[in-house]
């Protein structure tokens, strides 16, 4: 593999920003310190995800991703580390300087190499286009009759596969491609048992697909031959590693900075709606390629917007049938319009109709909400039929309990019982039916819910609801650490409480507890007898204690960077902060004291708790040796030890304010 030079990639690091990183793949909002979105790397309806730009780290808490710039890339596009630099480096115009021998590029793993085949395969099909006779005579015309500009070909990377068995698949091997990833990525279809090999697309213009960061993954080719009836009108690339057509979007590359400065998607079927819609200056538009829409996919638009209006031809079969996917859009937490064109025509044949103004204007006065339209469509169908308008009732309901927001459920109950002429409370008393039952089918799991003390959970809406929570608040913490002095597991009791030190330890470093000493210092300190049990935090506590020796402050940061993931993934895990302040505490001029604030307290307060709990387990680990001894002698002196660590174990309890029965 291609190695990067250690200082270039510290500079890659130190200058890559984490929010601009992860704003070029998700919308953020900010919220106190941090900014906050849904996670892209699994599905949900609230946002769990947070970056920290203080940190330059990004924390989901509901899947547990977490990382740096670097990271972020690797997750979100399924790169190495080594291609999550380079797209890093290429980003803020670094210049890296890497091995390119023969040896170098033949040890690039399996997956980078189906990126590399896939990217010689769109500039021979670019270059087809343009180059061959072929090309200029059969693929050009089409693209010049569609009404497509050079401008939009070469944007789009369009281009031409020659109408020859194997052209493109002899030019490959030629190269020094491997046949194996030439059949891999589905450019080359081997026949074993025939012994033969052959180019997938042949005589056909090429749409090449791009992921959300240009690269390329796959190809939409469609034929030009209109009287062979054999040949499918487009052949799409297979299923590979780096193409899953249910997480692609055509065009996502091209529109997604459009998407976040319009705050709207526009989600077409086909290739050339979003090409002809984007030349005609509507350039948030994607396309689903003829799929099914897909939970991935919506949550790809999520990223960028809250709002997709969906452009539907005239064919009502067409419709119904996509009915279904636009549920899962509401079921997202995002808002669906519609628009309907003219019978026969499609978003590419309006625009070029009408032209860009009169096409602009046509969606500004057709476009109207999904439930509405939906409503609309089934009242038609069944207006004399009492069995049909029943099941499109019902209908109707199941999409009205997909949107999570209960203001617009109500808004659309009321406006889908006016459309319908029934009774509200009929549609209300089945929506609590449906509801009912998606509960008792997805219970959630003990200990999701977050505690009732949630500082920036919500925005207080009086004096008297954070009352209450406070209130609440510390009613929950008293009971959960009332479990937590009942508990059975030491082992477990005990990794809590390392883990706490560590946590205060790697966040509060440098600060003072009392004059000239910091809270590392103390606690490195105070601890220094006591041997870890778990062995990441025994780890992290040594790596620590050793940098305090060398002179240097135990800060998270160096340990952000380390080469083992899992002491990356725990540091990150330990710093990053699930919730923050209501700007409505300030508002009503109550004072919440931060951890920060209470260092001194909180870091003396740790030390004598995992005392305690060592204590504790020395306590029981003599008690049960007791069963086994013969010896009085022994027994006298282990009862001795035992009366001890009783004493000493009080001793903690008093100041910590905890009374022990023995």
């Amino acid at each position: 593999m291609a190695l990067i030079k250690k200082e270039v990639v510290d500079q890659i690091i130190q200058q890559a920003d984490i929010v601009e990183v992860v704003g070029d793949f998700v919308s953020l909002k900010k919220k106190g310190q941090n900014l906050w979105a849904p996670c892209p790397f699994h599905y949900e309806k609230s946002p769990s995800f947070s970056v920290a730009p203080n940190k330059g780290i990004y924390k989901c808490f509901g899947c547990g991703k977490a990382g740096n710039a670097v990271q972020f890339i690797m997750d979100i596009e399924g790169t190495s580390y080594v291609e999550a630099l380079k797209y890093l480096a290429k980003k803020y115009s670094i210049d890296i300087e890497e091995d390119t021998s023969p040896a170098a590029v033949q040890a690039q793993n399996e997956r980078d190499s189906l990126y590399i085949i896939s990217d010689f395969a769109k500039e021979y099909y670019i270059k087809a286009l343009h180059k061959n006779d072929e090309g200029q005579s059969i693929g050009a015309p089409y693209f010049k009759q569609r009404g497509l500009s050079a401008a939009t070909i070469q944007k789009f990377e369009l281009g031409y596969s020659l109408d020859s068995w194997d052209d493109f698949t002899k030019a490959a091997l030629e190269k020094g491609f491997q046949l194996k990833y030439l059949e891999e990525t589905g450019l080359t279809i081997v026949k074993q048992e025939e012994g033969k090999q052959y180019d997938r697309f042949r005589g056909r213009v090429m749409f090449p697909i791009h992921n959300v960061s240009g690269r390329t993954i796959g190809f939409g080719a469609r034929t030009l031959k209109s009287n062979d009836k054999k040949s499918p009108k487009y052949v799409n690339s297979p299923e590979s590693p780096i193409y899953h057509k249910s997480d692609v979007l055509y065009g996502i590359f091209q529109a997604k900075q459009a998407i976040r400065q319009e705050d709207v998607c526009y989600l077409v079927e086909g290739y050339l709606d979003v090409l002809s819609l984007h030349q005609g200056g509507i350039e948030n538009v994607v396309a689903s390629s003829g799929t099914s829409l897909t939970e991935n996919q919506i949550k790809l638009i999520g990223r960028y917007t809250k709002n997709i209006t969906v452009l539907y031809d005239g064919d009502p079969a067409g419709i119904k049938a996509s009915l279904r996917g636009i549920d899962l859009i509401l079921e997202g937490g995002l808002n669906v319009d519609v628009v309907l064109f003219p019978d026969g025509d499609d978003p590419d044949s309006y625009i070029r109709k009408v032209g860009d103004t009169k096409f602009k204007e046509y969606l500004k006065a057709h476009s109207q909400d999904f439930i509405s339209f939906k409503s609309e469509l089934y009242a038609q169908e069944a207006r004399n039929n009492p069995v049909k308008k029943a099941e499109a009732i019902r209908e109707m309901v199941v999409s009205i309990a997909k949107i999570p927001d209960a203001i617009k459920r109500s808004v659309f109950l009321k406006q889908c019982s006016i459309q319908f002429g029934i009774d509200e409370q009929v549609l209300i008393s089945e929506y609590n039916k449906i509801h009912l039952a998606e509960q008792k089918s997805s219970k959630p799991a003990p200990g999701s819910a977050p505690s009732a003390f949630s500082p920036g959970s919500y925005a207080p809406g009086s004096f008297e609801e954070m009352a209450a929570e406070a209130e609440a608040a510390a009613a929950a913490e008293a009971e959960a650490y009332e479990q937590e002095n009942q508990g059975e597991d030491t082992t477990s009791l005990i990794r809590t409480r390392e883990r706490e030190v560590i946590r205060l330890i790697l966040n509060y470093a440098d600060k003072e507890v009392e004059e000239g000493l910091t809270a590392s210092q103390f606690m490195l300190g105070e601890l220094e007898d006591i041997e870890f049990q778990t062995p990441i935090y025994k780890r992290l506590f040594d790596m620590c204690r050793i940098k305090l020796e060398q002179g240097f402050v135990p800060t998270a940061s160096e340990f952000m960077q380390h080469e083992e993931k899992e002491i990356r993934n725990e540091v990150i895990d330990l710093v990053s902060e699930k919730y923050e302040l209501s700007d409505g505490w300030a508002k009503h001029e109550v004072f919440v004291p931060r951890e920060i604030d209470l260092i001194q307290y909180g870091s003396e307060r740790e030390v004598l708790r995992l005392k305690w709990r060592n204590v504790q387990a020395m306590i029981r680990g003599h008690m049960e040796s007791l069963q086994t001894l013969q010896d009085p002698q022994e027994l006298d002196k282990v009862l001795r030890t035992i009366k001890a660590l009783k004493d000493f174990e009080k001793q903690i309890g008093d100041m910590l304010g905890i009374v022990v029965n023995r």
